[in-house]
């Protein structure tokens, strides 16, 4: 009896160890899970910065008077295009044309002064050598016919100022742009040197764009460059323009200047953009971003950022799918975003395949069955490949990637 219940035992364990030897294995003719992958490829990508800024016109003027007087015709109309030179406002003139003639009229008197100055002067040279007259009578000739002339000089300078304040009473434009409201109305008085402008000017074409980046960016970007993991871009920098209304602006501009002081208080500094406007589409005050191509990051890895998630360290990871058609999870190492990609430094090597769809699925070591896709890189969606795409042929770029 004794030996029976032995056996029965030895039995039951035999079978309790077989079943946990096959749950430990999955059932034959498992389903592996399906994944969609991006196999990565190193490529040049354009590493831009994308900055908040205001538009501004390259040239502004405003138009004040440099002579009192009633303003007696205004001479352009409001919100039209204006030419350097152009007439704007005619104030009234006769009270300078007065001081004109009149000034003329003081110079005549005082050249005709100065030839009998010249003969009493020749004369008494002559007499002089007679003893005829004495030298202080040469003296006083000679001083007679120097201030004479200076009275003509002093003439000739207070004409000369006449004519300038009769050629202010037709108040021109100082420079060519989109001329604002007018301020005054024909009757108004104005007076030199007033602080209120008649009206303004601004030149529209060219037209600037100010923006502003961070100091901390700079330093990281030169350090960038000087580690030779980005090549500058040169001195000729292009700038494209995104609007308000998140078009792009037609026309490239160019970076102009950059501003050698960074605010004490927002610790930012100031960048300058000049951009062509031949359609007046541009005006100051809009709010743009500017798009500086700022260098080029050789062999560089881009990965999807919908395959990138944060362990509880807080560190960028993501799940590839190994050689071995296992799933493998790595940490990497992000410089910044690029459009939907992360451009990554480290982590990735050529002809990896990362899991954009299907992660929530899978974990770390189990096998699936991997689909190939692509990722446009303006919107992020999946798309898949066309049969004839090898896995290992890299992704060809149509157009440099942005970085914002």
């Amino acid at each position: 009896m004794l030996r029976r219940a032995s056996l029965l035992s030895i039995c039951i364990l035999a079978a309790g160890c077989n079943q946990e030897q096959q749950g430990n294995q999955p059932p034959a003719g498992a389903v592996r899970p399906q994944v969609s992958v991006v196999m990565l490829h190193p490529r040049a990508v354009a590493i831009t910065a994308e900055l908040p800024g205001r538009v501004g016109a390259s040239l502004t003027a405003d138009v004040v008077p440099q002579v009192t007087g009633i303003i007696k015709t205004r001479l352009f109309k409001e919100g039209t295009e204006v030419k350097a030179g152009d007439p704007l406002y005619q104030i009234d003139p006769a009270s300078y044309q007065a001081s004109y003639d009149s000034a003329e009229a003081t110079l005549q008197k005082d050249q005709a002064a100065i030839p009998s100055a010249q003969a009493k002067v020749d004369r008494y040279q002559n007499l002089i050598k007679q003893n005829a007259v004495s030298s202080q009578d040469l003296d006083d000739a000679r001083a007679t016919l120097a201030q004479a002339k200076a009275d003509v000089a002093a003439a000739k300078a207070a004409l000369e100022t006449a004519r300038i304040n009769l050629d202010y009473t037709t108040m021109k434009a100082p420079i060519g742009g989109r001329v604002d409201a007018s301020t005054i109305t024909e009757g108004a008085l104005v007076s030199s040197g007033q602080s209120t402008a008649l009206t303004t000017i601004r030149q529209l074409d060219p037209i600037n764009v100010d923006v502003t980046e961070s100091s901390a960016n700079l330093l990281n970007f030169l350090e960038a460059v000087k580690s030779g993991r980005i090549k500058t871009a040169g001195p000729d920098i292009s700038v494209k323009l995104k609007l308000e209304n998140g078009t792009t602006y037609a026309h490239s501009g160019t970076l102009r200047f950059v501003e050698a002081n960074v605010s004490t208080t927002t610790g930012t500094f100031t960048v300058r953009a000049e951009f062509p406007n031949p359609d007046r589409l541009l005006l100051p005050g809009m709010y743009a971003r500017a798009i500086l191509e700022v260098g080029l990051a050789q062999d560089s890895f881009l990965v999807p950022q919908r395959a990138v998630s944060h362990n509880t360290r807080g560190e960028a990871t993501a799940s590839f799918v190994g050689s071995d058609g296992k799933v493998v999870q790595r940490v990497l190492s992000i410089q910044r975003s690029v459009s939907n990609n992360w451009l990554v430094d480290a982590g990735v090597s050529d002809g990896d395949r990362v899991i954009v769809e299907g992660t929530q699925l899978v974990r770390a070591g189990q096998d699936v069955t991997a689909t190939e896709v692509s990722v446009d890189d303006a919107t992020g969606d999946i798309r898949p490949l066309s049969q004839s795409s090898a896995l290992d042929k890299p992704p060809v770029a149509s157009a440099p990637v942005r970085a914002e």
